[in-house]
This record gives C-alpha cells, sequence and structure tokens, in this order.
C-alpha cells in the first residue's frame, strides 16, 4: 500500500539528465573498459525500452566475449560475476565522487536493468527516514539482516525518485514534503503491520482464495489471453505438441534467469517448457482485462534436496496462492514436471495480475506461465488422447496429446473402432503398468471419463482371444474405480466403451493420481477427460 502511494505522488525521471549521469559514470569507470562496456550495454537498452534484451546471455555473449554456440549459464558465472563488480563500483563512485549527484545510478541485487535514482533529501534524512519506515514496519524480528536491508533499500529508492519540480521547492517547504510523505508512510506501513499480523494469524491458502475485485479497470495495454511465458527464456517462441505458443519470459521484475542443466523431464509431453527457469525473489505484473482467469504453474525440481529445506512462497495480488512450497514434495522428487491450477483468479484494483515468487527457506524457481481466459467457480475441461497429436472432437473439442504419464508404452499404428461419434479418439492407448498424475485446483470435485477400446485382442488375429484376454484395476488417488476390468467382456474388441466416475476429491497437491494396474495381460486407455462439476 505505502509503495503505491509513493509511487502515485512521483512522477517520471528526465531521460536527459539520465543519460547526462550516464556519462559522468562511464567516463569514471574508462580505468575498467570491461565495466565501462557492461553499463554502456544495459543503460542503452533501458533508455530504448528494450528491458527484455537486457539479460544474463545477452551480456555474456554481447559485451563478456562468450560464445553464443557454447554458453550455458549454469557452468559459466561470468555476467553474474561482473555485475557483482559493477554493483560494487557503482556504490563506490556515489559514496566519494558521485554522492552530491541529483541522479544515482545502480544495479539492484537480482537483476540486470540498471535503476536511475532522484536524490531529494540530504543523507541525514535518509537515514532518518529509513530508520522510521523499519521502526513502523517492524521487521527486525521477521526477516534476515540481508533481508532487511534489501527491504529497507527499496523502499528508500522509492521515496528518493522523485519528479523534477520537487527539486525546485525551497528547501523549507521541501524538507515539510519530505516530512508529511514520512509521516503518511508510517502511518500506511502501521496499518499495514496490523493487516499482516492478522493474516499470519489466519493465513489464506488456494482453498480459500476468492476474487478481490471482479470488474477492475481493463489497463489500455491489457494483454490478450491465453498468454504463456518460458520463465528465464528469451528466444524466439516456441510450439509445444498441441500447436500452442510460448512466448519468451515477460512482465517479470527481479530474480535470475537460468538454463536449466540437460536433464530429462518425466511427466510432459512438452519438456522444453522447462529448458529455463527464473529463480530468486522476483514479481510478475501483468495487464490483463477484466474477468476471471485461470492460471496454471509449471514448476521442476532438479536436485533431490533435502524436503525441510526447499520452501518458498507464492502470492497472487498479495494474498497466499502457495505457502511453504516444496517442489520435489510436491511430484515426489526431481525431474519429474509439476503443474498446479487456480481457477478464479482476477486482475487486482489496478488491472494488473500481481505474481510474487519469495523466499521461505530456499530461493523460488519457476520454469512456465500460462493464463488462460477462465469460467465463474469451473476450472476448464482437461481433455488427454494417448496420441503423440492433438485431436479435435465433433464439438470441437481440442484433445490435448499424452501427457502426465508416468510408465506405460503407446501403441502404434493408428485402428479404426465404432460404436462411438469420434472414432479418432479411440485410435490408439497407452497400454501396460502406468500412471497419470493430472493437475486440478484443489477446491474443485470432479468427473472423470475414462476411454477405453480393446485393440490389441482381436479374435481375428489370435485364437481363443474372449473374455478374460485382459483384466485390470483403475485406481485414484487411493479408490478403486476399477476392479477385474475387461473390455473385450463388456463390449467385444475395436468397439468404444466409456466409463465415468463422479464426485473425485483431488490430493492435497491438485492432483487426480490415476494407477492402472494389470491382472492379466496389460492394462490400457485410449483417453482421459476430467470435468469440473462445480455450480455456474
Amino acid at each position: 500500500m505505502g509503495s503505491r502511494f509513493v509511487d502515485q505522488v512521483l512522477a517520471s525521471h528526465s531521460r536527459d539528465e539520465e543519460r547526462a549521469e550516464l556519462e559522468l559514470v562511464l567516463a569514471a569507470l574508462g580505468r575498467t573498459p570491461r565495466l565501462d562496456h557492461f553499463l554502456r550495454f544495459i543503460a542503452e537498452r533501458y533508455f530504448e525500452n528494450r528491458i527484455s534484451e537486457i539479460n544474463e546471455f545477452n551480456i555474456a555473449t554481447e559485451v563478456l566475449g562468450r560464445s553464443k554456440n557454447s554458453f550455458e549459464s549454469s557452468r559459466d558465472s561470468i555476467a553474474r560475476v561482473e555485475a557483482h563488480r559493477l554493483r560494487k563500483r557503482l556504490r563506490e563512485y556515489y559514496e566519494t565522487d558521485g554522492k552530491e549527484h541529483q541522479i544515482q545510478i545502480s544495479l539492484p541485487q537480482g537483476s540486470y536493468v540498471p535503476a536511475f535514482t532522484y536524490q531529494v533529501s540530504p543523507p541525514q534524512m535518509r537515514s532518518g527516514l529509513r530508520a522510521d519506515i523499519l521502526e513502523a514496519e517492524d521487521l527486525s524480528s521477521a526477516l534476515a539482516g540481508d533481508q532487511r536491508e534489501k527491504l529497507a533499500s527499496s523502499e528508500m529508492k522509492r521515496v528518493e525518485t522523485a519528479h523534477p519540480a520537487l527539486r525546485a521547492l525551497g528547501t523549507r517547504k521541501l524538507l515539510y514534503s519530505i516530512a508529511g510523505v514520512a509521516a503518511l508512510l508510517v502511518l500506511i506501513f502501521g496499518v499495514y503491520r496490523i493487516i499482516s499480523r492478522d493474516k499470519s494469524s489466519n493465513p489464506l491458502d488456494a482453498a480459500s482464495l476468492q476474487p478481490i475485485n471482479a470488474t477492475p479497470p481493463s489497463p489500455q495495454n491489457a494483454a490478450q489471453a491465453p498468454l504463456r511465458f518460458l520463465a528465464g527464456y528469451d528466444g524466439t517462441p516456441k510450439i509445444d505438441s498441441a500447436g500452442a505458443y510460448w512466448q519468451a519470459d515477460r512482465y517479470f521484475h527481479g530474480g535470475g534467469a537460468f538454463r536449466r542443466p540437460a536433464t530429462p523431464v518425466s511427466r510432459t509431453s512438452d519438456p522444453m517448457l522447462f529448458d529455463y527457469w527464473r529463480t530468486g525473489d522476483f514479481t510478475y505484473d501483468i495487464p490483463l482485462a477484466s474477468g476471471p482467469y485461470e492460471i496454471h504453474l509449471y514448476f521442476v525440481a532438479s536436485q533431490p534436496e533435502d524436503f525441510r529445506t526447499t520452501f518458498f512462497n507464492v502470492n497472487v495480488n498479495g494474498r497466499p496462492l502457495l505457502k511453504g512450497f516444496n517442489i520435489n514434495s510436491d511430484v515426489l522428487g526431481p525431474n519429474i514436471a509439476d503443474e498446479r491450477i487456480f481457477r478464479d483468479i482476477y486482475p487486482d484494483k489496478d488491472g494488473y495480475l500481481h505474481l510474487a515468487f519469495a523466499m521461505e527457506k530456499s530461493a523460488p524457481s519457476l520454469n512456465a506461465i500460462e493464463i488462460l481466459p477462465g469460467l465463474p467457480h469451473r476450472q476448464l475441461p482437461i481433455r488427454i488422447v494417448m496420441q503423440p497429436t492433438a485431436v479435435t472432437d465433433h464439438n470441437g473439442n481440442l484433445w490435448h496429446p499424452d501427457n502426465y504419464f508416468l510408465g506405460g508404452v503407446a501403441s502404434d499404428p493408428p485402428r479404426q473402432v465404432s460404436g462411438a461419434p469420434d472414432p479418432g479418439l479411440y485410435a490408439q492407448e497407452r497400454y501396460g503398468h502406468f500412471t497419470y498424475s493430472i493437475p486440478v485446483d484443489t477446491r474443485g470435485r470432479y468427473t472423470l471419463v475414462l476411454h477405453f477400446a480393446e485393440l490389441y485382442w482381436i479374435p481375428d488375429r489370435f485364437s481363443g482371444v474372449g473374455a478374460g484376454s485382459r483384466v485390470f484395476q483403475v485406481y485414484c488417488n487411493g479408490r478403486t474405480l476399477l476392479e477385474d476390468f475387461d473390455i473385450f467382456k463388456e463390449v467385444g474388441s475395436m468397439h468404444a466403451l466409456t466409463k465415468t466416475f463422479n464426485h473425485l476429491r483431488p490430493t492435497p497437491e491438485g492432483k487426480l493420481d490415476l494407477t492402472f494396474e494389470p491382472s492379466v495381460n496389460y492394462a490400457t486407455v485410449s483417453a482421459i477427460e476430467v470435468l469440473d462439476e462445480s455450480d455456474q
């Protein structure tokens, strides 16, 4: 709340003044050409509003001489090392030669985007104001020292960033203005502290999340859903197995972008979603038109780290979405794709969707974000067909290629099945001993429709084929759905068969965990459909 007030009071900077300050700093960095080139590169893209190009890969390859064909940030930390040197050099400069400058340039922690800060009060007053803010927020018992300093520094930058007209005020009027802002901030932070204390005593989670404001104003630059971002990725768009486009990372602040180690990822038909990640404390501020949305967050853990230490939090519009989240625990191990779904997500009062990823015991990490136009109080249907390409049924519904599975084998080639308006849904199968972990919103109750056909045990191919040729069980979250199930016994071979199950409750991790367990020969399934039963 306090930072928004300050943002409204303080106006945009003068680019001419910022460029002039940049030239002064570059002159001081002339004795260290590498830092000179580093700062010039990131500043020019900042001035040209090419923020997406300010990333570790571009700095390493275009400034620091690394090869574009072989550079991997997970193995080569040169950009991070030089950013640390530049950050330190800028701090030293403004403690000595540049301490009286009205504009100061810094490189915030966890970012390569330069910050231009306007100084509007003498050092003594800035120190006093920082102390007031920290006292009002009373963070000393809640945050570690480095986190506390980071927050104080962040708030001070907002207070110290002012419209040029403020600097033209007389000294007395200026001091009164600053004192007024400080007093109001203290009041705001005091109220915020009380609210935060109330929240901490009764924390929200996904099960209690409700729309904050269903009809906020739409920003002029509102993005059109569906939106799909690959966190930490800055290249050209990629296309997934269903033909959807995934863009480079956008709308983020903070954190660091990294390429994930080249290890296979299970339970996904689109491993490219997990090639990169954003990690550290970071936020997304996404302009959206009013209305409900459904958010899909994609995660993967690469190391089997101690479950007791890998926890972080995810907030939406200031409210908890995932609290004490542990990727390894969520999917029972490393290198397993994890997808979390949240329905009834609305933009905040300013028309932006604010997602914040913050450290609890470990640094947050995120691989991808998907934002879809949603349905009020109802998750969008999930439809999967056990085939390598998507299928569109006679109602125009898109069935996604086989996904969320572990184990089993996909059949080939496709076969012709009777007894269904969409025989293409039954043309192939996954068979063997296998599982599916299908993500859903934890608040819903779901109808599951399983689509079967006997594609292998056909009398024309084998003698003695009949009932008992294939028998298997199907379980969902420990509940038996089908026991001693025999497709041939019910409809024979090459004929469609559906089984429907109602009122299924997801796991606390937001999953419908399906197990297909053979008794005689292999289990099989051709398509899976999940429908939310929630009232409109």
